[in-house]
This record gives C-alpha cells, structure tokens and sequence, in this order.
C-alpha cells in the first residue's frame, strides 16, 4: 500500500516526538523516514497528532493531545484558538515567540553575510492583545444555523470561525462582532456580503476613528442602505460601501466631511490622514518604535538629502522631514503619492516631494535618481527590492536602511548589497503581528567600498 494509500487509511494518531518549529510556526517531526509539520505543536514535546495530508515528500498533521509539554507552552487567551486561522503562536509563550522570530531573522542574514558580522538590534515588541488596527473580515450566511459568521477564516479552510470577539483585534472593532452578525442577518442582501474591511485610527477631533467597508456583490435595497447608516449612527462609525474593485469604494454614512481616518506620530509631531483601504501598519505601538529606530539608524544630519523608496503615504517620508533639509517619496500608486502630499501639506512641510514611479522597472531611467542624495530608506513589499538596488548604490548614499516585512528577501538583498559595496551593519526584529509567525525587520547598511 502506498503511503497515500496509508494514510488515507490511518485511523488512529501517531505519538511524535517534535524536534524543531519551521519558518512558519508549525513543529517538525519525523514519521517513518518523512518530515511531519505538525499545527499546534512546540519545539520539545511530545505530541499525540492526527495526520490531515500526504504532499508526498512530507505530512502535515495536527495536534490532537499534548503527552509532554514545552515549558513555553501557555494557554491561548482566545477561545477560539486553533480553529481561527488569524493567529498560530498563542499557545507559546510571548517571549518564547520573540526569540523564534529573532533566531529565525538572524539566521537568513548570517547565512546571507556571515555569522556575527553586524549588530544585532534588540527586538522591537509591545502590546501583544489589541493591537490588530485593520482586518479582512470574511462573511457568509449560513442557512442551516439561520445566522451570517462573521470573522477570520478556519486555519486551512475556506470556512468562517463562528466568533463572538477577538483577542487581538482593537478592541473598538472587536466588540462589533455579534452585531455585525445580527446586523448581516436582518439584511436582504445577507447571501451577498462575501467580506467586511475594517480599518481603526486614532481618535481625534478631525472625524471618526473607526470605518467599515461592506463588500457587496448586488445592490442593496433601501432597506439595507438605511441599516447600515443606523448602524453607523450607533456605533460612531464610518460606513463605506464596495460594489466592485478597490475604486468603486463610497462612503454611505456620513454624507459630509473627508473620507479619512487619521493616526498621530506624537513623537515627530505629526497627524497623517488615510483612507480606510490605504495600506497602514496595523500595529500603532510598534510603528511608532519603528519610525524611532529608522531615524536613529539614519543618523540624519540638518543638512542631509534623504531618498524613501515605497514610501506609501508618507510614513516615514514625514518623520525623516522633521530632522533632514529634503525628501522625496517614491510609491508605485499614484493614489499613494496623492495621500503623501496631502499628508505634508496637512503638516505643513514643504522640505518633501513625492513621485510615482514603477520601482521593478529601469530604475535607472527614473528622474528622482538624478538629484543626489546622502542617505536612502527602502520599506519595500514582500518580493524586496533587488530590482532598484543597483540603481541607488550608484547614488553612493553613506547610509542606507531596509525594512522589510520578509527575512528571506532582506537576506537576499543584503547579499546583493554585499556584493555592491555595502555592508550590513545592524540589524534587528520587530513584532508587529503578536501570535503569528511573520517577521518584520529592520536593517541598517553603510559604504564600505569593497565589493565581493
């Protein structure tokens, strides 16, 4: 019998000894020859698991009983844990989490440059409950229980975890989500509502801090319409409708005043408004640390030209402003590039400028690139930034910093670097998502001069 065969046969669980934890947070054990990675289970235990798929050169499994346990073991806050696919770490310790997030950081760079040849940078952490600022909440009515779920999506499945709350979702939002529920299954509309955004700001006297974006496949009745604003009266919330793509996005209640939510940098003295589908970092507390660093990593001077690549609508472009004599923003939206000049001119700098440009494509040709510049920021998406690395070396900025929301394209790009004539000079994590297995990181590189 194949082992296909076997396993689909298999009717009872196998006790596996768990060795190691992979890239993505899941334990690794060994079964008959195979690597097993195995949910819900830690480094050092032995754990009783039901195998769920063969992928032929591998299992996967799930934890059924824990025999012995990791003393980093601790009990989830979230009663809906290891069924929700929004979090996978709450089982393990918060310090534990940190650790793993940092080993697995300085493991691809001393890979990529060599172990022990730069600063390792305390790790950036916070609050590990609430902090979840924006979701995709995935919505479907279910017949049978005559209720719409409302919430994250199982792990591994397309169906929707039956929630009541949320442990890290902002606790403003969190406790919307049974009348959300109640008020997707009073609507007309209730089998067409695939998909509720929600974006939290902070609260201020410019307008609201919470807005919801309601995904709807067939146009409301006026029935439906007149909920949803009273739903937003309710709560003091901004409602917004979604009939096709990101563009055909309106704001139904209120019907006067800007359509932004707004976040506060106290520390730059700073306000930056964005529309509720603007990419934000979800964790303010972390972000803020994360802009102190940055600028301490720059060490920028009064007179200092400075170059902030996928800058967004001016995260860090602004912060950078308050402490250099220019800067110019680069992003790949144009509707970002609009967001970042009404963010300055909201703040009243005029030391910025912003550009819209393809930074995967001949970088080289890009006007902004003419002008030199002393020192560069990259915050660039999951595939890095190798593409426009050549380019800003030639800038030959004294000091070049790199986050990154993936330890595998910072590590490929600091090799590049390397091989560029800049050296990694320190380098550190951040937790911006507490309970899951992703890995922010900073990174700061300086001229050296030798290329490999």
């Amino acid at each position: 019998m194949g082992g296909r065969q076997r396993l689909r046969a298999q009717q009872t669980t196998e006790l596996l000894a768990v060795t190691r934890f992979s890239h993505e947070g899941r334990g690794i054990a060994q079964h008959e020859g195979k690597v097993v990675f195995v949910d819900g289970a830690l480094p050092g235990e032995l754990a009783q698991v039901r195998f769920t798929s063969n992928k032929g050169s591998y299992l996967e499994a799930v934890t059924e009983q824990i025999q012995q346990a990791s003393p980093e073991r601790v009990e989830p806050a979230c009663q809906y844990f290891g069924t929700c696919g929004g979090c996978s770490l709450q089982h393990m310790a918060s310090g534990a989490q940190l650790a793993f997030k940092e080993q697995l950081l300085h493991e691809r760079l001393a890979h990529a440059v060599g172990v022990d040849s730069y600063q390792r940078l305390p790790v950036i952490s916070g609050e590990v409950w609430g902090y979840r600022r924006k979701a995709r909440l995935a919505v479907r009515w279910v017949g049978k229980k005559a209720k719409a779920m409302v919430g994250f999506r199982e792990q591994q499945s397309s169906f929707i975890t039956d929630m009541e709350s949320c442990a890290v979702l902002d606790p403003r939002v969190a406790v919307l989500l049974p009348q959300l529920s109640t008020l997707v299954s009073s609507m007309t509309a209730k089998e067409s509502l695939p998909q509720i955004e929600l974006a939290v700001g902070d609260q201020t006297a410019l307008g609201s801090d919470c807005a919801l974006v309601f995904r709807h496949l067939q146009q409301l009745s006026r029935g439906d319409v007149d909920k949803l604003k009273a739903f937003g009266v309710e709560h003091a919330l901004d409602i917004y409708l979604q009939p096709k793509g990101p563009e055909s996005v309106q704001r139904l209640y209120p019907e006067q005043g800007e359509q932004r939510l707004y976040y506060e940098l106290p520390q730059f003295a700073l306000t930056l408004a964005f529309h509720p589908l603007d990419f934000t970092q979800v964790n303010a507390g972390i972000n803020r640390q994360m802009l102190a660093r940055a600028i301490e990593l720059l060490d920028l001077q009064p007179q200092e030209r400075v170059l902030d690549l996928f800058c967004g609508l001016g995260n860090f472009t602004l912060p950078i402003a308050r402490h250099a004599a220019a800067v110019v923003g680069v992003e790949m939206s144009d509707t970002m590039v609009q967001r970042g000049r009404e963010n300055a001119k909201r703040n009243g700098l005029a030391n910025v400028e912003f550009f819209a440009a393809d930074l995967t494509k001949s970088p080289e040709q890009h006007a902004f690139l003419q002008a030199g510049f002393d020192k560069v920021l990259v915050d660039p998406p999951r595939s890095g930034a190798q593409e426009v690395l050549p380019a800003l070396v030639k800038l030959q900025p004294k000091r070049l910093v790199y986050v990154s929301c993936n330890p595998a394209t910072l590590a490929r790009d600091a090799g590049i670097l390397a091989g560029l004539g800049y050296r990694l000079e320190a380098a550190g994590a951040m937790d911006m998502f507490p309970h899951t297995s992703h890995v922010e990181a900073i990174a700061a590189f300086v001229h050296s001069g030798k290329r490999r």
